[in-house]
């Protein structure tokens, strides 16, 4: 991102997912994932400054379904998730959306 302006930054989506989780079912606790989460947006603003790193998205993936959501989403540095496996069941995807 060094390469790009603050302004084209702040439209960027970052989705972080530890390597460890792609595919295996198993997930970061939401305070794991908070604090990797706020360290890459942390990183941002020292690149480019704090309203450019808010401005970015930050989405965290890995094993996301309906039963952590919520907690998730209540992480000050998550803006949204990365929806793997659970998105292929209708129902479980559509209560995730919901959310």
């Amino acid at each position: 991102l060094q390469e790009v302006g603050a302004d084209a930054a702040a439209g960027t989506v970052i989705a972080y997912e530890p390597v460890w989780a792609i595919g295996t079912g198993n997930t970061a606790s939401a305070g794991d994932a908070q604090a990797v989460c706020a360290d890459i947006r942390r990183q941002l603003a020292e690149l480019f400054d704090e309203k450019t790193a808010r401005l970015l998205r930050v989405l965290y993936g890995g094993s996301v379904n309906e039963s952590n959501i919520k907690d998730f989403m209540q992480q000050e540095d998550i803006d949204g998730v990365l929806v793997g496996g659970a998105s292929i069941k209708a129902e479980s995807f559509c209560k995730i959306v919901r959310y």
